[in-house]
């Protein structure tokens, strides 16, 4: 049996989360776990790039190595496999949303075990923890009372599920997440487009919802929402019907330009967000160009 290495008297190894002291309490199963929590500072967080998606990339440090942080802003409960963003742990509380989650715990378990099988419930989350815990949040807020707001909440967790597969393909090849991460994309597509048709039909409110992401580092509410539907179509919408997405793209490209401004110096909104719809703005009306379709912009 290989001893692992000592290590020398008064040396503490840095940590990158830690573990509250208060409990939290399972709406469903009623029984209380632990939350891990990541370090704020201290170098564990190196800001990159901010990719056309919002996502901001975190480079690795000689301390701490490549981190994740999106993994530790949604907790599962050991017990009983429900899955939430930390602050629904609290505030869920329609009856029958929590025993259509519980009613529905085995068929969610091998659901995630699916694609993420071996995952832990227990202990310091991984990417690979991260991730399965992400998709029991997904199957979760699919059995929620529209009150809550889950089509958005799916719609922001398909995105951070198909962030961390393509995280997953990268650290594990050959084990088929970067497909994975395509078919979450597309149920962000849906779910995104979904919150839209929702929202305007007075079906279902983000308006109470203090946060829309997409990811952590910033909140880019309703105008990220928006650019985030018109992206995600652009990037990853149908191809089968050429013309049904010609004209999808020309209205996204019409609505861009209307909320952002676009071509209307005394108009433009500032900031990375402007930045990328600009760019996104180009690469839709280059596609309807060279298909000979204009959009609209007024």
């Amino acid at each position: 049996m290989v001893k692992s290495p000592k290590v020398d008297e008064g040396e503490k190894k840095p940590s990158i989360t830690y573990w509250t002291k208060e409990k939290v309490v399972c709406p469903v199963c009623k029984k209380q776990f632990d939350q891990e929590v990541m370090h704020k500072g201290g170098g564990r967080m190196i800001a990159g790039k901010l990719t056309d998606e919002l996502h901001r990339i975190f480079e690795p440090s000689k301390k701490f190595g490549r981190v994740y942080p999106l993994i530790y802003d949604v907790g599962c409960c050991p017990f009983c496999n429900a899955a939430f963003y930390w602050k629904d742990f609290s505030e869920i509380k329609d009856g029958d949303s929590l025993e259509r989650i519980r009613d529905d715990e085995d068929n969610r378990k091998k659901q995630v075990e699916t694609i993420f099988p071996y995952y832990n419930t227990k202990g310091n989350k991984n990417l690979f923890d991260g991730a399965a815990a992400y998709y029991a949040a997904l199957l979760c807020y699919e059995k929620v009372d529209l009150a809550y707001a889950p089509s958005f909440k799916r719609a922001m967790t398909s995105l951070r599920l198909a962030w961390l597969c393509n995280d997953l393909d990268t650290v594990c090849p050959d084990h088929n997440y970067g497909y994975i991460a395509e078919v979450f994309y597309r149920k962000a597509l849906f779910f995104y487009q979904q919150t839209m048709v929702n929202e305007t039909a007075r079906l279902e409110s983000i308006e109470s919802l203090s946060y829309l992401g997409p990811d952590m580092d910033k909140n880019y509410g309703y105008d990220g929402v928006l650019y985030l539907c018109a992206l995600l179509e652009y990037k990853y919408g149908q191809r089968e019907d050429e013309n049904m997405r010609l004209k999808k793209l020309s209205e996204f490209k019409s609505a861009i330009a209307r909320l952002f401004g676009l071509g209307k110096s005394s108009k433009e909104k500032p900031g990375p967000l402007l930045e990328v719809a600009k760019n996104l703005y180009d690469d839709m009306a280059k596609e309807l160009s060279s298909n000979n379709i204009f959009g609209d912009d007024d």
